[in-house]
């Protein structure tokens, strides 16, 4: 399976997966234009559309897609996602017969409450629950909802490759340095985003082992993140205030 990112809108991902027949899935289509030249210049059909959550610039170009290319759209059980035509729900799978493909479905609510991820061919297709070197803002779920979805998709493998639906890492790295000036591996990652943007290359996909090495958000437990919270209003010691105190202060950084 190859997997091709296609940049949309600001600074969206359209996730492209495609076999060696021609046969294509894209995940989050905010945008079918990109879609319909990446289908054109790379000769491919279009099988199947995944949606992980309601967000338009997630879900804009499904609807045009669908009734050009008169394919399935897999979504979860939202009445904002007009487009879908089978709904999905967590613990069920989407087997794909071209291309040949399978999905376990995993629901991770906390940016909204019907968020799903797809987990499958040695990738994670995240939404906006999960991105490199961060995680996305709480609009309709709680701070515990978006730490027990998180720590589901720590447990993982850790050479699945992450891929979400924006170009978020170097702002995110930037906030995560902050919380963990001392990592190296973080230290690592920041030079490998800068040299990759540089050159108007992509971030992602990104190995789960890295972002566990890496992202704060995953890191609740470790001794950096648990000493960096102590020095915080509240003191906060439990661990989904510690998430909390985190997801509060990513709200406000500007760097």
């Amino acid at each position: 399976m190859h997997l091709v990112p296609l940049p949309a809108l600001a600074d969206n991902y359209i996730w492209l997966l495609h076999d060696d027949e021609g046969h294509a899935i894209v995940v989050d289509p905010g945008d079918d234009a990109p879609v319909e030249q990446a289908l054109a210049t790379r000769g491919l059909q279009l099988q199947a559309i995944l949606l992980t959550h309601h967000h338009h610039d997630h879900i804009g170009g499904a609807a045009a897609l669908r009734q050009r290319h008169g394919m399935p759209v897999y979504a979860p059980e939202d009445a904002r996602i007009e487009a879908a035509t089978v709904r999905v729900r967590d613990g069920e799978r989407v087997a794909l017969p071209l291309p040949r493909a399978s999905f376990e479905v995993i629901a991770v609510p906390g940016h909204t409450l019907s968020h799903v991820a797809y987990f499958g061919e040695g990738v994670l297709l995240a939404g906006d629950t999960l991105f490199s070197l961060g995680c996305g803002r709480l609009f309709e779920g709680t701070p515990a909802q978006m730490l027990a979805s998180l720590d589901r998709l720590a447990t993982l493998p850790a050479d699945t490759l992450l891929c979400c639906g924006h170009e978020y890492t170097a702002a995110n790295g930037r906030f995560a340095r902050e919380i963990e000036p001392d990592n190296a591996e973080l230290s690592a990652r920041l030079r490998e985003v800068t040299a990759l943007r540089a050159q108007q290359h992509p971030s992602l996909p990104v190995s789960m082992a890295s972002e566990l090495a890496t992202n704060p958000f995953l890191r609740t437990d470790t001794s950096a993140v648990i000493d960096w919270c102590r020095r915080q209003p509240g003191h906060p010691t439990d661990r989904t205030a510690r998430f909390a105190t985190v997801r509060a202060a990513k709200d406000m950084f500007r760097a």
